[in-house]
């Protein structure tokens, strides 16, 4: 599989063989060039700006906006919805209030011939043991870790939760973006790291895995 990261949530996935994924475009609100993608799969996480601009992913693309199991082009998709411990019963009581309810995110689990890749969304939450049972095995996991969602503290405690073999980290401050986000420099440390030079891109094998968690940091492509 090849992975290459738009900038803040925003990554296709390919295989060859399998159809082609987007996940959470962005609009040029954010500062990033325009989007110009193609896909057979586009995935939002949450109906936010800089997640649900569909209209930047040209052709057939299957659009898929929550929680639900899916099988398109030989890619199996998993939604699961996650909100904070006890957000539903808030959100019912604010709704009874008429106050805005409490926001949903759909994390997505991608199967491309035996490769999980679990898109974590704008996650905002440490997940509850049984949402993280949920998600199953995960091989690589994108990770938000800028705030606005996840902070650095969270996000690592997510990835010690999941115990994928590569986190690719997204949702953070870069040069090009607009968004009031902390360097991706903040995680990194949580994750007891120093500076990481930074891939144009990912390709990686089920068989290429790491036996331990590493980080790859990718460079922003402009699409």
């Amino acid at each position: 599989m090849e992975i290459t990261w738009y900038g803040h949530s925003c990554f296709r996935l390919t295989e060859r063989g399998l159809a082609a994924v987007v996940t959470d475009p962005y609009d040029d609100s954010l500062g990033y060039p325009a989007l110009r993608l193609k896909a057979d799969i586009v995935t939002v996480s949450h109906d936010a700006r800089g997640h649900s601009n569909l209209d930047a992913v040209k052709g057939e693309a299957r659009a898929i906006t929550g929680p639900g199991e899916y099988e398109i082009g030989g890619v199996f998709v998993t939604g699961i919805a996650t909100q904070k411990p006890g957000a539903e019963r808030a959100a019912t009581n604010s709704k009874k209030k008429g106050g805005p309810e409490a926001r949903t995110n759909t994390i997505y689990v991608f199967d491309c011939d035996g490769l999980t890749v679990a898109h974590l969304g704008d996650l905002d939450h440490v997940p509850t043991q049984s949402q993280i049972e949920a998600l199953g095995a995960v091989d690589v996991a994108l990770v938000p870790v800028g705030g606005g969602g996840l902070n650095a503290a969270q996000a690592a405690e997510v990835v010690s939760l999941l115990e994928p073999s590569l986190v690719i980290p997204m949702h953070y401050r870069t040069d090009a973006g607009a968004a009031a986000l902390d360097p991706v420099s903040k995680f990194l440390k949580e994750m007891g790291m120093g500076a990481v030079t930074p891939e144009a891109g990912l390709k990686v094998t089920k068989s290429s895995l790491p036996e331990e968690t590493h980080v790859v940091v990718l460079e922003c492509k402009t699409a």
